[in-house]
Protein backbone atom coordinates (compact mmCIF):
# COMPACT_ATOMS: atom_id res chain seq x y z
CA UNK A 1 0.00 0.00 0.00
CA UNK A 2 1.27 3.48 -0.88
CA UNK A 3 2.55 5.64 1.96
CA UNK A 4 -0.15 8.33 2.03
CA UNK A 5 1.77 10.49 4.50
CA UNK A 6 4.54 10.93 1.95
CA UNK A 7 2.10 12.23 -0.66
CA UNK A 8 0.27 14.49 1.77
CA UNK A 9 3.40 16.53 2.40
CA UNK A 10 1.49 19.83 2.50
CA UNK A 11 0.31 18.96 6.02
CA UNK A 12 -1.79 21.11 8.33
CA UNK A 13 0.65 24.07 8.16
CA UNK A 14 0.57 24.24 4.35
CA UNK A 15 -2.69 22.65 3.19
CA UNK A 16 -3.29 21.85 -0.48
CA UNK A 17 -4.00 25.08 -2.35
CA UNK A 18 -5.05 23.83 -5.79
CA UNK A 19 -6.82 20.74 -7.10
CA UNK A 20 -7.82 19.43 -10.54
CA UNK A 21 -10.18 16.48 -10.99
CA UNK A 22 -9.72 14.22 -14.03
CA UNK A 23 -12.12 11.48 -15.13
CA UNK A 24 -15.55 10.49 -16.42
CA UNK A 25 -19.15 10.68 -15.15
CA UNK A 26 -18.14 9.52 -11.67
CA UNK A 27 -15.87 12.55 -11.22
CA UNK A 28 -18.13 14.95 -13.13
CA UNK A 29 -20.75 14.11 -10.50
CA UNK A 30 -23.53 12.49 -12.54
CA UNK A 31 -26.34 11.44 -10.20
CA UNK A 32 -25.82 14.43 -7.89
CA UNK A 33 -27.62 17.35 -9.58
CA UNK A 34 -27.15 20.93 -8.44
CA UNK A 35 -29.53 23.86 -8.62
CA UNK A 36 -28.14 25.29 -11.87
CA UNK A 37 -28.43 22.03 -13.82
CA UNK A 38 -24.75 21.15 -13.46
CA UNK A 39 -23.76 18.14 -11.41
CA UNK A 40 -22.02 18.45 -8.06
CA UNK A 41 -20.42 15.10 -7.19
CA UNK A 42 -17.73 13.84 -4.86
CA UNK A 43 -14.88 15.86 -6.44
CA UNK A 44 -16.71 19.17 -5.91
CA UNK A 45 -17.48 18.10 -2.35
CA UNK A 46 -13.84 17.14 -1.76
CA UNK A 47 -12.83 20.56 -3.08
CA UNK A 48 -14.98 22.16 -0.36
CA UNK A 49 -13.26 20.06 2.31
CA UNK A 50 -9.87 21.13 0.93
CA UNK A 51 -10.83 24.80 0.72
CA UNK A 52 -11.88 24.72 4.38
CA UNK A 53 -8.20 24.16 5.25
CA UNK A 54 -7.16 27.43 3.58
CA UNK A 55 -7.91 31.11 4.06
CA UNK A 56 -10.98 32.35 2.19
CA UNK A 57 -10.23 32.78 -1.52
CA UNK A 58 -6.89 30.99 -1.19
CA UNK A 59 -7.92 27.71 -2.85
CA UNK A 60 -8.40 27.00 -6.55
CA UNK A 61 -10.24 24.12 -8.19
CA UNK A 62 -10.80 22.72 -11.70
CA UNK A 63 -12.96 19.79 -12.78
CA UNK A 64 -12.06 18.49 -16.24
CA UNK A 65 -14.14 15.29 -16.07
CA UNK A 66 -16.73 14.51 -18.76
CA UNK A 67 -19.30 11.73 -18.63
CA UNK A 68 -18.84 8.76 -20.97
CA UNK A 69 -15.14 9.34 -21.57
CA UNK A 70 -12.93 6.30 -22.18
CA UNK A 71 -9.40 6.12 -20.78
CA UNK A 72 -7.67 7.08 -24.03
CA UNK A 73 -9.96 10.10 -24.42
CA UNK A 74 -9.19 11.19 -20.86
CA UNK A 75 -5.46 10.80 -21.52
CA UNK A 76 -5.70 12.79 -24.75
CA UNK A 77 -8.11 15.53 -23.63
CA UNK A 78 -7.71 15.96 -19.89
CA UNK A 79 -4.23 14.87 -18.82
CA UNK A 80 -2.37 17.54 -20.86
CA UNK A 81 -4.70 20.23 -19.52
CA UNK A 82 -4.24 18.99 -15.95
CA UNK A 83 -0.47 19.14 -16.36
CA UNK A 84 -0.75 22.64 -17.84
CA UNK A 85 -2.77 23.80 -14.83
CA UNK A 86 -0.07 22.32 -12.53
CA UNK A 87 -2.20 21.95 -9.38
CA UNK A 88 -0.83 20.56 -6.13
CA UNK A 89 -3.36 17.69 -6.25
CA UNK A 90 -4.93 15.70 -9.08
CA UNK A 91 -7.52 12.97 -8.66
CA UNK A 92 -7.27 10.51 -11.56
CA UNK A 93 -10.25 8.15 -11.84
CA UNK A 94 -10.44 6.55 -15.27
CA UNK A 95 -10.88 3.26 -17.09
CA UNK A 96 -14.30 2.33 -15.73
CA UNK A 97 -16.09 2.86 -19.05
CA UNK A 98 -13.45 0.76 -20.80
CA UNK A 99 -14.01 -2.11 -18.36
CA UNK A 100 -17.78 -2.00 -19.05
CA UNK A 101 -17.22 -2.61 -22.75
CA UNK A 102 -17.72 -6.22 -23.94
CA UNK A 103 -14.42 -7.95 -24.62
CA UNK A 104 -12.30 -5.32 -22.91
CA UNK A 105 -9.04 -6.49 -21.31
CA UNK A 106 -8.40 -5.03 -17.82
CA UNK A 107 -4.69 -5.85 -18.15
CA UNK A 108 -4.39 -3.78 -21.33
CA UNK A 109 -6.44 -0.91 -19.86
CA UNK A 110 -4.22 -0.92 -16.76
CA UNK A 111 -1.07 -0.72 -18.89
CA UNK A 112 -2.26 2.54 -20.48
CA UNK A 113 -3.48 3.82 -17.10
CA UNK A 114 -0.02 3.15 -15.62
CA UNK A 115 1.66 5.22 -18.33
CA UNK A 116 -0.73 8.13 -17.70
CA UNK A 117 -0.06 8.05 -13.95
CA UNK A 118 3.70 8.07 -14.58
CA UNK A 119 3.23 11.10 -16.85
CA UNK A 120 1.19 12.98 -14.23
CA UNK A 121 3.61 12.17 -11.42
CA UNK A 122 6.42 13.91 -13.31
CA UNK A 123 4.76 17.29 -12.80
CA UNK A 124 2.23 16.91 -9.98
CA UNK A 125 3.09 16.39 -6.33
CA UNK A 126 0.07 14.30 -5.35
CA UNK A 127 -1.99 12.12 -7.69
CA UNK A 128 -4.85 10.34 -5.95
CA UNK A 129 -6.03 7.18 -7.71
CA UNK A 130 -9.47 5.53 -7.46
CA UNK A 131 -10.23 1.82 -7.45
CA UNK A 132 -13.46 0.32 -8.79
CA UNK A 133 -16.55 -0.35 -6.70
CA UNK A 134 -17.52 -3.81 -5.50
CA UNK A 135 -20.50 -4.39 -7.81
CA UNK A 136 -21.67 -7.63 -6.21
CA UNK A 137 -25.20 -6.31 -5.59
CA UNK A 138 -25.48 -3.77 -8.43
CA UNK A 139 -27.79 -4.79 -11.32
CA UNK A 140 -26.16 -4.86 -14.79
CA UNK A 141 -22.68 -4.45 -13.29
CA UNK A 142 -22.54 -7.45 -10.97
CA UNK A 143 -21.61 -9.85 -13.77
CA UNK A 144 -18.52 -7.67 -14.40
CA UNK A 145 -17.30 -8.00 -10.81
CA UNK A 146 -14.33 -10.20 -11.77
CA UNK A 147 -13.06 -7.73 -14.38
CA UNK A 148 -13.53 -4.81 -12.01
CA UNK A 149 -11.67 -6.66 -9.24
CA UNK A 150 -8.78 -7.36 -11.63
CA UNK A 151 -8.59 -3.72 -12.65
CA UNK A 152 -8.79 -2.63 -9.01
CA UNK A 153 -5.81 -4.85 -8.18
CA UNK A 154 -3.87 -3.21 -11.00
CA UNK A 155 -4.76 0.28 -9.73
CA UNK A 156 -3.44 -0.56 -6.27
CA UNK A 157 -0.21 -1.93 -7.77
CA UNK A 158 0.18 1.19 -9.91
CA UNK A 159 -0.35 3.35 -6.83
CA UNK A 160 2.40 1.47 -5.01
CA UNK A 161 4.73 1.81 -7.99
CA UNK A 162 4.26 5.57 -8.32
CA UNK A 163 3.78 6.42 -4.62
CA UNK A 164 0.18 7.60 -4.97
CA UNK A 165 -2.55 7.66 -2.31
CA UNK A 166 -5.56 5.47 -3.09
CA UNK A 167 -9.26 6.18 -2.80
CA UNK A 168 -10.31 2.56 -2.22
CA UNK A 169 -13.95 2.43 -3.30
CA UNK A 170 -14.03 -1.39 -3.21
CA UNK A 171 -13.70 -1.35 0.60
CA UNK A 172 -16.25 1.46 1.12
CA UNK A 173 -19.11 -0.76 2.32
CA UNK A 174 -21.64 2.07 2.68
CA UNK A 175 -21.89 2.53 -1.09
CA UNK A 176 -23.12 -1.03 -1.47
CA UNK A 177 -26.48 0.15 -0.13
CA UNK A 178 -28.98 0.91 -2.90
CA UNK A 179 -29.55 4.39 -1.43
CA UNK A 180 -25.98 5.26 -2.43
CA UNK A 181 -27.01 4.94 -6.09
CA UNK A 182 -29.17 7.15 -8.27
CA UNK A 183 -32.30 6.02 -10.09
CA UNK A 184 -30.27 4.80 -13.07
CA UNK A 185 -28.35 2.36 -10.80
CA UNK A 186 -25.16 3.19 -12.71
CA UNK A 187 -24.16 6.41 -10.94
CA UNK A 188 -23.98 7.42 -7.31
CA UNK A 189 -26.72 9.44 -5.64
CA UNK A 190 -26.01 12.68 -3.79
CA UNK A 191 -25.58 10.67 -0.58
CA UNK A 192 -23.26 8.24 -2.33
CA UNK A 193 -21.10 11.06 -3.71
CA UNK A 194 -20.99 12.61 -0.25
CA UNK A 195 -19.67 9.40 1.29
CA UNK A 196 -16.99 9.08 -1.38
CA UNK A 197 -15.90 12.70 -0.77
CA UNK A 198 -15.60 12.01 2.95
CA UNK A 199 -13.46 8.92 2.29
CA UNK A 200 -11.25 10.89 -0.12
CA UNK A 201 -10.79 13.51 2.57
CA UNK A 202 -9.75 10.85 5.05
CA UNK A 203 -7.20 9.47 2.57
CA UNK A 204 -5.68 12.95 2.24
CA UNK A 205 -5.52 13.37 6.00
CA UNK A 206 -8.29 15.98 6.25
CA UNK A 207 -10.64 16.32 9.20
CA UNK A 208 -14.06 15.21 7.96
CA UNK A 209 -17.45 15.99 9.52
CA UNK A 210 -18.80 12.43 9.39
CA UNK A 211 -17.76 8.80 8.98
CA UNK A 212 -18.25 7.78 5.33
CA UNK A 213 -18.99 4.22 6.41
CA UNK A 214 -21.54 5.09 9.10
CA UNK A 215 -24.62 2.85 8.90
CA UNK A 216 -27.61 4.00 6.90
CA UNK A 217 -30.81 4.66 8.86
CA UNK A 218 -33.31 1.77 9.00
CA UNK A 219 -35.42 1.42 5.87
CA UNK A 220 -38.89 -0.04 5.49
CA UNK A 221 -38.80 -3.40 3.74
CA UNK A 222 -40.21 -3.39 0.22
CA UNK A 223 -42.66 -6.00 -0.97
CA UNK A 224 -41.85 -8.22 -3.94
CA UNK A 225 -44.47 -6.35 -5.98
CA UNK A 226 -42.85 -2.98 -5.19
CA UNK A 227 -39.41 -4.28 -6.12
CA UNK A 228 -40.80 -5.66 -9.38
CA UNK A 229 -42.43 -2.32 -10.26
CA UNK A 230 -39.17 -0.52 -9.51
CA UNK A 231 -37.25 -2.91 -11.75
CA UNK A 232 -39.70 -2.47 -14.63
CA UNK A 233 -39.55 1.33 -14.31
CA UNK A 234 -35.75 1.28 -14.16
CA UNK A 235 -35.47 -0.95 -17.25
CA UNK A 236 -37.82 1.27 -19.24
CA UNK A 237 -36.36 4.63 -18.17
CA UNK A 238 -32.66 3.83 -17.86
CA UNK A 239 -31.53 0.38 -19.04
CA UNK A 240 -33.13 0.43 -22.50
CA UNK A 241 -31.82 3.92 -23.40
CA UNK A 242 -28.35 2.98 -22.09
CA UNK A 243 -28.27 -0.17 -24.26
CA UNK A 244 -29.55 1.83 -27.22
CA UNK A 245 -26.72 4.36 -26.95
CA UNK A 246 -24.16 1.57 -26.79
CA UNK A 247 -25.61 -0.14 -29.89
CA UNK A 248 -25.54 3.18 -31.79
CA UNK A 249 -21.99 3.93 -30.67
CA UNK A 250 -23.14 7.09 -28.88
CA UNK A 251 -21.92 8.47 -25.57
CA UNK A 252 -23.80 10.44 -22.94
CA UNK A 253 -20.83 12.81 -23.05
CA UNK A 254 -21.06 13.67 -26.74
CA UNK A 255 -20.98 17.49 -27.07
CA UNK A 256 -20.42 17.90 -23.30
CA UNK A 257 -17.62 20.20 -22.15
CA UNK A 258 -15.83 20.16 -18.77
CA UNK A 259 -17.87 22.05 -16.18
CA UNK A 260 -14.86 23.81 -14.64
CA UNK A 261 -11.92 23.84 -17.08
CA UNK A 262 -9.82 26.42 -15.23
CA UNK A 263 -8.35 26.61 -11.74
CA UNK A 264 -10.71 29.11 -10.14
CA UNK A 265 -11.20 30.19 -6.54
CA UNK A 266 -13.87 28.16 -4.79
Amino acid sequence: MADDSKNNSNGASGAIGSYAAVGDSFTEGVGDPGRDGAYIGWADRLAVLLSDQRDEGDFRYANLAVRGRLLDQIIEEQVPRAKELAPELITFCAGGNDILRPGSDPDAVAERYDAAVADLRESVGTVLLCTGFDTRDIPVLKHLRGKIATYTAHVRAIADRHDCPVLDLWSLKSVQDRRAWSDDRLHLSADGHTRVALRAGQVLGLPVPADPDQPWPPEAERSAAEARRDNIHWAREHLVPWIGRRLRGESSGDHVEPKRPDLLPL
